[in-house]
């Protein structure tokens, strides 16, 4: 009965487990150097996504290649699948190198976010 118990009742969730800080939070409390926490996380996600869809987007493009059967739309279908799918990575890859060559240029650190504390 207890296992039948365990499995079927609720239990509470208890989303955080541990105290933050750091950097983002003082004494329990969120600070204005949140924005640099959370554009991190956003930027991470950004990126985990973009990957994603690229290996997406190539299985996908693969996979019409390989059903084509020899119809010319089919195959011009698949390619320009196959070239979105490298474009959009060649686009995030330049985008990333153009904010290096900034960075060089100009010596503002804009690939790192960071709000200034007084």
């Amino acid at each position: 009965m207890n296992l039948i118990t365990q499995i079927f009742l609720p239990k509470p969730a208890l989303a955080q487990t541990q105290v933050w800080s750091g950097r983002c939070v003082s004494d329990g409390v969120a600070t204005i150097q949140g924005f640099e926490c959370l554009f991190q996380n956003i930027i991470s996600v950004v990126f985990s996504l973009a990957g994603l869809a690229f290996f997406a987007m190539f299985i996908v493009g693969g996979f019409k290649y390989l059903t084509s059967g020899g119809d010319s739309k089919k195959i011009a279908a698949a390619s320009t699948t196959l070239t979105y799918a490298v474009i959009g990575v060649v686009g995030i890859i330049v985008s990333w190198l153009v904010l290096l060559f900034i960075e060089q240029f100009t010596g503002i650190k804009v690939t790192i976010f960071k709000i200034p504390t007084t």
